[in-house]
């Protein structure tokens, strides 16, 4: 593992710590957990959260794809975010995916296509809408979950991976958060540098054609799935919104973009994962307002 990968675990550990300290599961909300979507106990587990007041109604579902520099995070670091969903009327899937440098790419987006067949496998059991289905992700979340719609709906950047997507998904809309989607663009500080990170996720440590094949920009076609396009002023991705939203318009990809902060409420990068800031709570709202318009 890099000093910087190193770096990124302990710091955001401390920095979740934090934030979520005192945090407990809302009374109003159903929870099921420690799911097995895969064959690794460990890394391919997942919770399913419902609010209490929709007991035997199908709800629409949204698949949350965590951040954390491919390298840091798992389903409880994001539990408090994706219950905030699930209070406003979803079915929310939370999982932890297998991560760098114990694997490397493409394993984040295997197991993200691991979570939607298992979505589609037990909308019986848990009472899934599967006509209404989808996914938020932020930061390195944010490339992956990109990634996987471009795979979703460009069957030519699908060829490049082993696994098929499933045959009866579509993902109605989806909300790209301080993602990281042109990783050669981002502006990184000295302790914190993405092609560091690149050398312990791609397998062959970065090399021009991996870093093109993670470039979600190069793949969006017309047949990307509405996003809700969001960053901060205090985000230091928050040039990457500007790329993405400039190829969304080029290909006529209906997008709302929302920028949250000024200069004098320098909001941080994944500012909504924190339940207690009350800007993070008016983007999850917004977010989920808008998935509902395609309800």
């Amino acid at each position: 593992m890099s000093a910087v990968s190193d770096f990124v675990r302990k710091s955001f550990k401390e920095g979740d710590d934090i934030r979520d300290a005192g945090l407990t599961t809302p009374e109003d909300i159903v929870r099921y957990d420690d799911i097995l979507y895969g064959t690794d106990p460990k890394w391919q587990i997942l919770d399913l959260y419902r609010p209490k007041n929709k007991e035997g109604k199908k709800l629409p579902v949204i698949v949350s794809v965590h951040g954390g520099g491919w390298v840091y995070g798992d389903k409880e670091r994001y539990q408090y975010y994706c219950m905030s969903l699930a209070q406003r009327g979803f079915a929310v899937v939370n999982f932890t995916y297998r991560l760098a440098p114990e694997f490397k790419y493409p394993a984040p987006l295997e197991d993200t296509n691991l979570v939607f067949s298992w979505v589609l496998e037990h909308e019986a059991e848990y009472g899934l809408d599967t006509r209404h289905i989808f996914a938020v992700g932020d930061s390195a979340g944010g490339n992956t979950l990109g990634l996987y719609c471009a795979i979703c709906t460009n069957p030519e950047y699908a060829s490049n991976y082993s696994f098929q997507v499933p045959q009866d998904l579509v993902l109605q809309a989806v909300s790209l958060n301080c993602g990281d989607y042109v990783v050669e663009a981002a502006q990184p500080s000295s302790d914190n540098h993405p092609l560091d990170l690149m050398a312990d996720y791609l397998p062959g440590k970065g090399t021009k054609k991996e870093m093109d094949l993670i470039n979600v920009t190069a793949y969006i076609t017309e047949d990307f799935p509405p996003v809700f396009l969001m960053t901060s002023s205090g985000d230091f991705l928050k040039e990457q919104a500007l790329l993405m939203a400039s190829v969304l318009t080029k290909h006529n990809v209906p997008f709302l973009y929302r920028f949250y902060g000024n200069s004098q409420n320098l909001l941080p990068h994944v500012f909504h994962c924190d339940m207690r800031s009350e800007a993070g709570k008016q983007c999850n709202q917004d977010e989920c307002d808008f998935f509902l318009k395609f309800c």
